[in-house]
């Protein structure tokens, strides 16, 4: 049997105590106020990004994990004693994250194994990835073997939320063709999707209630979905999204995330996702 380590970033959102009981090591980026930098969820918990957010009058920005960083990651798997090293990150189109995990692994060559997967996500569409990595490792599967699940996951992996608003997006260049919703913010709750690693629009709709069930309908029409995580950005009406998934996806199924630095950063308070898998 292989004995392989999974590795991420924290954009992943993925519960704290759910890492650690999978083994996963999340390797933080970095989120400035002003001249101040903090590591996600190391120095700063999703709810304190959010109380700094409503009291900042500037707009966080978050930096890539440096490769040293990675670097460092991959040479303790070897000590370890781990036979290789699948490292899964954030989308490649929205951050240089995979860019520096690929610098990394270069730097370990010839020591470890390390093979690093783009997810094309974000949130916990990445963290669903890494989890179903996480359980083919545990299992006993060797480097190519869960490298090639990592990337067969990452095709099944869907993601959509619904904002405030589009502003933080705006401001943080990560808006790609959801600029069309720009015009009609006031009368509209934005959809987002994710495509192939970017952020898309999806249709508008109208209130807030609205986008839900929508967000809802897209895991109702798939009949064979695998994993669902429901994740948001300090929402007091998220328990709503859930209730509406609940006559498919009972309440115990569904990961409930909190929205970190990473992505709350351009997705905006209050914001509320949907990740789920469909079955191969």
């Amino acid at each position: 049997m292989s004995n392989i380590k999974i590795v991420t970033d924290s954009s992943c959102d993925l519960p704290v105590d759910l890492a650690a009981e999978k083994g996963i090591t999340v390797v933080p980026l970095a989120i400035r106020f002003g001249e101040e930098e903090l590591f996600d969820r190391l120095d700063l918990s999703p709810k304190e990004f959010w109380a700094r957010c409503a009291a900042s009058p500037v707009l966080p920005e978050t930096a890539a994990p440096s490769p040293g960083s990675f670097e460092q990651v991959f040479r303790e798997a070897h000590k370890e004693g781990f036979d290789g090293v699948v490292c899964i990150n954030l989308s490649s189109k929205l951050s240089a994250t995979r860019d520096s995990a690929v610098a990394g692994a270069k730097a370990v060559q010839g020591e470890i194994p390390v093979n690093v997967v783009d997810s094309l996500s974000v949130t916990m569409g990445l963290g669903m990835i890494v989890l179903e990595a996480a359980r083919a490792a545990a299992a006993g599967s060797d480097l190519e073997e869960v490298t090639a699940i990592a990337i067969d996951s990452a095709k099944r992996t869907r993601v959509y939320g619904t904002l405030d608003t589009l502003e933080n997006l705006k401001k943080g260049g990560r808006i790609g063709k959801a600029q069309s919703l720009l015009g009609s913010l006031l009368s509209i709750k934005p959809i987002i999707e994710v495509q192939d690693g970017a952020v898309e629009p999806g249709p508008k709709q109208r209130t807030r209630a609205r986008a839900f069930s929508w967000l809802a309908e897209q895991v109702k029409a798939r009949p064979s979905v695998d994993e669902v995580a429901v994740i948001h950005g300090e929402a007091p009406d998220v328990d709503k999204l859930i209730s509406l998934l609940a006559p498919q996806v009972p309440r115990e199924r569904v990961i409930v995330a909190d929205l970190g630095a990473v992505i709350g950063t351009h997705a905006g308070p209050r914001c509320v996702g949907v990740a789920f898998q469909v079955k191969g």
